[in-house]
């Protein structure tokens, strides 16, 4: 613990996929005050045309939302 799950449009490489995941595992570690071999960070990519749902069922429905996006979905 904790877990973080990261969605995003497909196209980026696995090297970059990797470096994300662990540069937010690093942040998430620092922060929260635990060792990095208790996070773990998945990648979910999602297609353009499914966000909508991502959006409006997962994002803008979330109460522990800490972080509100910068967009709208319309």
């Amino acid at each position: 613990m904790p877990h973080v799950v990261i969605k995003c449009f497909p196209g980026r490489s696995e090297e970059v996929k990797k470096a994300c995941a662990d540069k937010v595992a690093a942040d998430i570690a620092e922060t929260l005050g635990v060792n990095l071999t208790s996070v773990s960070v998945a990648i979910h990519e999602v297609n353009k045309e499914d966000w909508p749902h991502v959006y409006h069922e997962e994002i803008m429905t979330d109460k522990d939302l800490y972080k509100d996006p910068g967009y709208t979905c319309d």
